[in-house]
Formats: C-alpha cells, sequence, structure tokens
C-alpha cells in the first residue's frame, strides 16, 4: 500500500479486519495512521502465521513494493489493486509468482480457480520435471488474473 492511499483506504480496511478478529501488525507508518496497531518487527514479513494476523507495510511506489515482495515474497501469489494499467501491467511483469492478481482477491490463485480441478500440491519452484527432460518439461506457468474487486465468498 503506498502512502497516499494509506491514509484514505488503511483506516476503514483496519476496522473491517479487526471486527472479524484480525490482529494487524505495522510498520512505523502503518501505526501513525493505525494506534491500536502492534509493531511489526522484521520476522513478520517473512512469516506464514497460520492464524488470524496481518502484517501491513506501507511503501512509497511500485519500485519499493516490487523490491519487498522480491526480498519477503513467498513466490506464489501477489496481488496489486490499482486504477492505473501501466501500474498493473509492470507489476504483472516484474513481481515473479506463480499467480499475479490485478484488481481480484489473492484467495483466487487456487487449481479450481485456473480450471485445473483440485489442488493436490503446490509449488513455487520454476522446473519441477524429474528423470528425461523434453522441451514441454522445461515449461513453467505465471498465471495473471485481472478482475474489478473480485473476491471469493
Amino acid at each position: 500500500m503506498d502512502a497516499d492511499g494509506a491514509e484514505r483506504l488503511l483506516p476503514p480496511i483496519a476496522e473491517a479486519l479487526r471486527e472479524q478478529g484480525v490482529e494487524l501488525r505495522g510498520c512505523e507508518e502503518t501505526r501513525k495512521l493505525l494506534s491500536d496497531c502492534l509493531p511489526a518487527a522484521e520476522e513478520d514479513w517473512d512469516t506464514e502465521y497460520l492464524a488470524p494476523i496481518l502484517s501491513i507495510k506501507i511503501v512509497h511506489g511500485l519500485d519499493e513494493a516490487v523490491k519487498h515482495i522480491t526480498r519477503h515474497g513467498s513466490g506464489h501469489t501477489d496481488g496489486i489493486i490499482t486504477s492505473s494499467l501501466e501500474l498493473a501491467r509492470r507489476f504483472t511483469a516484474e513481481v515473479d509468482s506463480a499467480s499475479v492478481l490485478v484488481n481480484a482477491s489473492t484467495r483466487l490463485s487456487g487449481g479450481g480457480d485456473y480450471g485445473m480441478g483440485a489442488v493436490v500440491g503446490i509449488s513455487t519452484d520454476r522446473l519441477h520435471a524429474r528423470g528425461p527432460v523434453g522441451p514441454a518439461e522445461l515449461c513453467t506457468y505465471k498465471w495473471i488474473a485481472v478482475g474489478n474487486g473480485t473476491l471469493r465468498k
């Protein structure tokens, strides 16, 4: 989230998350906007909580966002909310994740969502073939989905 959008969007989003029992942790800038937000530690950016906990980092522009994702992201799924087609294109090109979503919930990144049926596993590797490898086995995918506020219910 960039600083311009954070001041307008973060308080109502945080309130909705709190109502659902989500614990919020944030960077120093986030905590200025959300006084009851817990401080985020460096390890929070790399933690998959498996609990209703969200760490919020305010970034200044797409370059800083991509840098943060590159350093701390899992390579599985990332998303952007933007009205700028140029920013959306840059984000999908520069973020190295298996699924990149534009204006849609990152919960829409499962095999069923992509027409694959049930998911039997996930991988963020770029090459998964073992044994004899032909041209087809050298292919990998990057799924890009564009929505209009699309959510999973």
